[in-house]
């Protein structure tokens, strides 16, 4: 039997509850047993994520098909109380996951450690993790201000990077200007060569036309000097 799509969504969102419920209790058995529960809460977040998107989506569906009236109103409601169900699951399961700690700022010892609950058994505390060396034995407060210098300290790398980056940049703008002369510098140079290898050929064309002349002129000499007028014409 093939349900509709909604059905469909909404069957999914009940068993990613589900899953959300079961990897609950597994992060809570792995707090009691000492164990390190990071993973399994990465693994949690996102899929209270994922849940949340999910309700929402069918949220809209129902009341895309309602506006349209492709359901009658008697499923309509149906489905709402559904999805009303689904809400009061998520909730719980959100409060689950964090603990449902109402205190403003309990101990932090308090929180470290596991506390009994009001029927004398180990309550479920999300705090109970292997803590690192750094923030091991300081208050509220104090791990608050350490966050707040390790904050600091990378805004100031961040700007003194941005800093590096302005320098590079002004100095790339500038050996960009100065290949800039130097281009025109060398754009002169060659057109001034090239006027002076103009001027040069002129000069060489001219030279070797006063060569030419000069060397007729001396032939002409030379004949005249030579010419010796017949005996008895003297």
């Amino acid at each position: 039997i093939l349900l509709c799509p909604w059905l469909s969504n909404y069957d999914a969102t009940c068993r990613l509850s589900q899953e959300i419920a079961e990897n609950i209790h597994e992060r809570n058995r792995q707090q009691r047993t000492g164990g390190n529960p990071a993973k399994i809460n990465m693994t949690l977040r996102a899929s209270l994520q994922k849940l949340k998107q999910n309700i929402a989506q069918l949220k809209e569906s129902l009341l895309r098909a309602s506006s349209s009236r492709r359901i009658m109103q008697s499923e309509a409601d149906r489905r709402q109380n559904l999805i009303d169900d689904l809400l009061t699951k998520e909730k719980q399961l959100n409060a689950t996951f964090k603990g449902d700690i109402a205190e403003p700022e309990p101990s932090r010892s308090t929180l470290m450690a596991g506390g009994a609950g009001a029927s004398g058994g180990v309550a479920a505390n999300p705090w109970l993790i292997n803590e690192s060396e750094e923030t091991r034995g300081l208050t509220f407060g104090e791990i608050k201000q350490q966050q707040q210098r390790i904050i600091e300290s990378q805004d100031a790398g961040l700007d003194a990077l941005a800093a590096v980056i302005s320098r590079q940049k002004i100095m790339g703008q500038e050996i960009g200007n100065e290949l800039d002369e130097q281009n025109e510098i060398i754009d002169d140079l060659a057109h001034l060569v090239d006027k002076t290898d103009g001027r040069i050929r002129n000069e060489t064309r001219r030279v070797k036309l006063v060569e030419t002349k000069s060397a007729s002129c001396a032939n002409a000499i030379i004949v005249i000097s030579l010419w010796r007028p017949p005996e008895g014409q003297e």
